[in-house]
This record gives C-alpha cells, sequence and structure tokens, in this order.
C-alpha cells in the first residue's frame, strides 16, 4: 500500500570500474600512521558486484515519489517465503510499473518459525555482496504499541541503495538517508556506521568505508520473537536513468544467487594457533603516551581532564578468521550487548560486540546511557560483589564516570525539553566485565533534532575524553594509527525510530588475512598506565579467547601472554 505521493530528482552513481578506481585512490591519501592492507578490493568488486545506488549523490530536500511496504500471505518456511517472493518479482514484472518517477518498496513475507538471522546471513557467505548484521539487546518479550515483537536481529545482503561520502557526515547526508524511509513503513531502515573522527585521513584497510556507510538491504532477514520475515527492497528514479525495470533486474540477479538452504553458524571457533600478535602502540610506547597525558591533565591550568587512549592489535592465525563465526561466538555470550557486523563491497567486516548504547529514538522520545569504569567478572558471587564494590567506591572511576554522565546529560539538555537520569550511579554487569552506568532519558522538541543528537552526543567522554575538542587533538597527535569506525556510532535509521550503539569492543576481519582489534581505557588522574594496559588486554581477550597462542609466537612490536589459569574471567 503506498503511504505518501510525492515526487523527485535523485541521481544515482553506477560503481563502473573507472569511477570505483577513482573512488579508491581518492579515498586512500598518503597516510603518515600505520595501516593495513588488507586486499584490491576495486578489482574483485567490478568482476563480481551488480551495480547500485549511492542515496548521497540526489537531492536530500527532494521527496521520494512512493515509500511502500507489500507484506504478502505467511509461510511455514525460508524456501517457500523465497519462491513467494520470486512470485511477487515475477507478477510486478508482467504489471504496468509504479506511476512515479521515483520509489522504494519493499516486499516481505512472514515465516511462521523463529530463524536466526546471523544464520541466515551465515548461509549467503557465498554471495560477493555488502552485507549487514544488527542484533540489539532489547529483552525479547518488549512489545510495539501495536502489539507486535520487536525485531531480535537483522541480516542484510546487497544494498536497494548505499549512501556514502568521503567528507565528514553532514545534516544534508542525514537527510539523503531519511527521504528514503517512513514512518508508515518503519522496516524499511539503514544500517551502517560513521567514523571516530572524520576529519582524520583514511588508512587503506578502512577506504571502502568512507567517512561513513549505510545501507538499506537489497534482500533482508528478520528474526523476531516466535517467527521470521524475509524481505527485498528496490529503489529506483527514471530521472537518472535507474528504471524500476532496471532496480528489479537488479534485485533478481541478487535473489538466484541466495540459499535457503540453512546450516547453523558454529559458535565455537575450530583450534587456532596465533602466529602474530603485533599491538600499536606497544608497551613501552603505551606508557610514555600515559605519562604524557597524566603531565598535561595534572598541570594547575589544564583543560584537559579526560582522554580515551587506544590500541590497534594485528592477529595473524594459522587457521582463517571467518568473521560471521567470531560474531556468533561472540553473540553467545552478548548478553545485554549490541552485536553488529557491517561489511561493504570486499572490504573487511567490521564486528563488534558493545556494551554501550550512544542512544535510542523512539519517535520523541530518546535515552541514552553513561558507561565508565571497567572490571573483571569473579568466578563467584562473593568475589563478584567485592569487585563491584571496589568499582563503587573508587574516587578514580568515579570521576571518569561522572565526566562522561554530566557531559552527556548537557549535550541531551541542548535539544531537549526536559532530562531524567535514573539511575544516576549502579553498576552494570555483562558476563566478563561490569561497569558504572546511568540511564539518561530525554524528550526531543523535533524530531529533526535526532541529527542535532548524532552529532552532539558523538563522541561521547567515554570513547574520547573531556573536552571532546582538547581530546580529540591528543588523540590525533599520538596514535599511531587510524580507528576508522571504531568508537564510532554505529547502528540504523528507520522512519519512526533510531538507535545506535558504540563500536568499541570490535575488530577489523577478511577471512585468510587476520584481524585487527580495537579497544581503549579512559586516562584521568590517578590512572596507571601498566593497569590502564591490563584493561586493553581484558577487553581484547573477548576476541582472543577465542584462539590458542602459538609457541614461539612471531611478533612485530609488544606481545601479550596467556595466562591459562587465570581465576579471574577476562572481557
Amino acid at each position: 500500500m503506498a503511504v505518501g505521493v510525492r515526487h523527485c530528482t535523485i541521481r544515482f552513481m553506477e560503481l563502473e570500474s573507472s569511477s570505483l578506481m577513482k573512488y579508491s585512490l581518492s579515498s586512500s591519501p598518503l597516510y603518515k600512521k600505520q595501516s593495513v592492507h588488507f586486499t584490491n578490493s576495486s578489482q574483485r568488486y567490478n568482476r563480481c558486484c551488480s551495480l547500485s545506488m549511492n542515496g548521497c549523490q540526489g537531492d536530500p530536500r527532494a521527496p521520494i515519489g512512493t515509500i511502500e511496504t507489500r507484506t504478502l500471505p505467511a509461510v511455514c518456511s525460508p524456501a517457500l517465503a523465497m519462491e513467494r517472493l520470486n512470485s511477487a518479482i515475477s507478477d510486478m514484472i508482467k504489471s504496468e510499473p509504479p506511476p512515479y518517477n521515483s520509489g522504494i518498496i519493499r516486499l516481505e513475507v512472514a515465516i511462521e518459525e523463529q530463524i536466526e538471522a546471523l544464520e541466515w546471513l551465515h548461509a549467503q557467505k557465498h554471495l560477493l555482496l555488502p552485507r549487514c548484521f544488527f542484533s540489539g539487546r532489547r529483552p525479547p518479550s518488549e512489545m510495539h504499541p501495536n502489539g507486535t515483537s520487536k525485531l531480535l536481529s537483522v541480516a542484510g545482503v546487497g544494498s536497494a541503495v548505499f549512501f556514502t561520502h568521503l567528507h565528514p557526515f553532514s545534516f544534508d547526508d542525514w537527510r539523503s538517508i531519511t527521504r528514503f524511509l517512513s514512518k508508515k513503513c518503519p522496516l524499511i531502515r539503514a544500517y551502517g556506521a560513521i567514523r571516530f573522527d572524520a576529519t582524520a585521513n583514511i588508512a587503506s584497510e578502512w577506504s571502502a568505508f568512507g567517512s561513513f556507510y549505510f545501507m538499506v538491504p537489497q534482500v533482508e532477514f528478520d528474526e523476531l520473537e516466535g517467527s521470521s520475515i524475509i524481505a527485498a527492497t528496490i529503489a529506483w528514479d527514471n530521472a537518472a536513468s535507474w528504471t524500476y525495470q532496471r532496480a528489479i533486474d537488479a534485485l533478481r540477479v541478487t535473489i538466484w544467487q541466495l540459499s535457503s538452504v540453512l546450516m547453523g553458524v558454529q559458535k565455537k571457533i575450530p583450534h587456532s594457533h596465533i602466529l602474530a600478535n603485533t599491538h600499536v602502540p606497544g608497551k613501552a610506547s603505551w606508557d610514555h603516551a600515559v605519562k604524557r597525558a597524566l603531565q598535561i591533565i595534572s598541570r594547575n591550568d589544564a583543560i584537559l581532564t579526560k582522554v580515551v587512549l587506544a590500541r590497534s592489535t594485528r592477529v595473524v592465525t594459522a587457521a582463517d578468521i571467518d568473521p560471521l563465526t567470531w560474531l556468533a561466538c561472540l553473540k553467545v555470550e552478548g548478553e545485554n550487548a549490541y552485536q553488529f557486523c557491517l561489511q561493504p563491497p570486499h572490504s573487511p567486516a567490521f564486528i563488534g560486540n558493545t556494551p554501550e548504547q550512544l542512544f535510542h529514538r523512539d519517535r520523541l522520545s530518546i535515552c541514552s546511557e553513561a558507561l565508565a569504569g571497567t572490571r573483571a567478572r569473579g568466578v563467584s558471587e562473593l568475589l563478584d560483589l567485592n569487585i563491584e564494590q571496589d568499582l563503587l567506591s573508587s574516587a578514580k572511576d568515579h570521576n571518569e564516570f561522572t565526566i562522561v554522565r554530566e557531559c552527556i546529560r548537557r549535550r541531551l539538555e541542548a535539544v531537549c525539553s526536559s532530562v531524567f537520569i535514573e539511575p544516576k550511579k549502579a553498576i552494570r554487569k555483562f558476563p566478563r566485565v561490569q561497569h558504572l552506568y546511568a540511564r539518561l532519558r530525554g524528550r526531543l522538541q523535533a524530531e529533526d533534532d535526532e541529527f542535532k543528537i548524532l552529532s552532539s552526543v558523538h563522541p561521547t567522554p567515554a570513547v574520547c575524553g573531556y573536552p571532546t575538542e582538547d581530546a580529540r587533538a591528543f588523540i590525533s597527535e599520538t596514535e599511531m594509527f587510524d580507528r576508522g569506525m571504531y568508537a564510532g556510532p554505529v547502528g540504523w535509521f528507520g522512519g519512526e525510530e533510531s538507535e545506535f550503539a558504540v563500536g568499541i569492543r570490535s575488530a577489523l576481519v577478511e577471512k585468510g588475512l587476520g584481524a585487527l582489534i580495537y579497544a581503549g581505557t579512559g586516562i584521568v588522574e590517578g590512572s596507571d598506565s601498566s593497569l590502564e594496559w591490563e584493561e586493553l588486554e581484558l577487553k581484547t581477550s573477548q576476541f582472543t579467547k577465542l584462539m590458542k597462542l602459538e609457541a614461539p609466537l612471531l611478533t612485530i612490536g609488544q606481545c601479550r601472554t596467556i595466562n591459562q589459569n587465570q581465576k579471574v574471567q577476562r572481557a
């Protein structure tokens, strides 16, 4: 059913060989910091990927002609759902095209069985197409106001329309995305991520992501409580020579390649030895950076009160690292956390298991949270309680947490009519770590304030520091690697709702070529460089615990050791 009759003009970009090569070169300027070369993605992309369209090339002020969701009768299996989608697409080809110059149409079929979205995505791993995955952390029992279950997880392959550029994410870019969305079609969503620092040069390993990358999946699998949905989406614009017919043809090419034979994703990594484990910075350089930060923070006239320093760990293993298998393993212990995967065509996959919410908007209501201070979980209830009390009573961690909470409160107050904090300070426990935590809620004055929230809340002091610009400048001068999307916003925009997590506890993974694992820790007055280094180990071990350490270890820079008899669990 059509939900709006509006007309617009938009120009789509066809990713031909010459234009893609130009993009690849222009997005990878000479970079003085260390970078990792994964693949020559442009050559493989041109051979294997169908045409797609960049929504950022259009007029962000021009409305789309029609935005529709067409719901087909429910079926009992993914195979039958694919048959129903194919039949509906064939009918669309035979019928008169919609009387609109542009539009976006979603076809969806409910499956009367709950199937893991990640399982479906894993079945499509043979496809050389962009893909995404996002799993929220809301309780499964939570319901929409209309009585339907909220989505648990979403997986997508191919892009009906994508959005990317080299310039920092702007209000016009936000409008370019939201013009394809509608409150009456809440499941048409754009999934993606934004760089931590869009002003920094882009290293080669992050070049395919640009300054930001979002996609409306061409084919999508939605996991709900007790059921599933498979959907196909097309978008077109006649004025840009991207016709309704061409959009359907491109969708059919993708549909024909899909597999409806699902096999469970392995939730345990096959024994794989770490051959090389390279930290940037190494321990000596880390100690120097922390010492320098503390010297600045301790000055009598100091403006900087906190800075978050990060580390990149390059891991090379004897066997391939499959990013989806890694993600499935992380998801097993992902209670109260977000899991995500974002992979532009033939780039590494950005995956993560992050505990931190940036914000969640539902119409005018918005919530965010402050998360700071880290401790491991105890192996016994008594030890866990003692660790919790130590965290609650720590003056250093209270100072760090207060900086984060009050900064987020002030930023919300700038665009909200009211802001409430409850709880003001509590403990949030995860399977392997625990943090100080506060929940903030507010009410936006207008829905367009969503962009203001995104641009003001990111980066939070939890991943950057305070004041923001002073901390960002120190990070830029000190860190010798490109954070890319690490610590940036990761999530989705929808017509009436949107949600973003902070892309921490994350890694950049390419099968066959290893991984870059990222972690950071806040430096405030009273910080100790060795203890902060141990916190980095705690945070990255959720990845490295999936593998074994090979001896002798082949390393460049500072290597880590693993104590197999350690009694405290690691995150």
